[in-house]
């Protein structure tokens, strides 16, 4: 999912990954808008390809049937599963699981959604494939990450992708054998001096 070097950035952040209310407020806009465009129902199992602590599950845990919530990091893992611990919650699994280098699974699931994951992922070709094949038919993929942007979001040195284009993005995703691909503007985040301001889309689309 990440290089070894974004894995120690994230593994040296967990504990205070969930301090930011920033990321709090992300992930709610986030399920609110998977809310507002994919059936929910309490039948439902899921995947989040990507967890960190787990903040978008937390909103849309009460919805599902059950949710596998998977990540290459073991500090966040470690976090995600001092809080399910706590809060008793029966329904979410965390796994350990990079489809860049592990064999893909062997459940399927109803819903597969990720935030701020893609563009940390090289072969964004190869990850669509892979989600799309994990989906059961009728299912659901719901990306959220970056609009295109100059790099300014990260900095020097950062060597995923600088945003997503909508446009070639729904490319890559029919190919992959989605169909039905929707965008919206869910959130935007200001950082840096200049208080730049960074669209985050979510992307749905249904694997028929």
């Amino acid at each position: 999912m990440t290089s070894e070097h974004s894995m120690t950035y994230f593994d040296a952040r967990a504990k205070t990954w969930d301090d930011d209310p920033m990321k709090t407020a992300r992930a709610q806009a986030v399920a609110d808008g998977i809310r507002t465009q994919v059936p929910l129902a309490g039948h439902m199992t899921a995947l989040e390809y990507g967890c960190g602590t787990g903040l978008l599950s937390f909103a849309l845990q009460a919805q599902l049937k059950h949710i596998t919530l998977a990540d290459s990091s073991s500090g966040m893992l470690a976090v995600l599963q001092d809080k399910i611990d706590a809060f008793g919650i029966a329904n979410m699994r965390a796994a350990q699981l990079d489809l860049v280098s592990d064999p893909l699974p062997s459940d399927h699931y109803n819903l597969i959604y990720s935030l701020m994951t893609f563009h940390h992922i090289d072969d964004t070709d190869k990850i669509l494939r892979d989600l799309f094949s994990l989906l059961v038919s009728p299912g659901y993929l719901c990306i959220a990450d970056l609009d295109s942007e100059d790099g300014s979001f990260h900095g020097p040195g950062f060597t995923g992708h600088q945003g997503f284009d909508r446009n070639a993005l729904e490319s890559k995703v029919l190919r992959a054998g989605f169909s039905s691909v929707n965008f919206t503007t869910v959130f935007e985040i200001t950082k840096g001096e200049k208080q730049t301001r960074f669209p985050v889309f979510l992307m749905i689309a249904r694997k028929l």
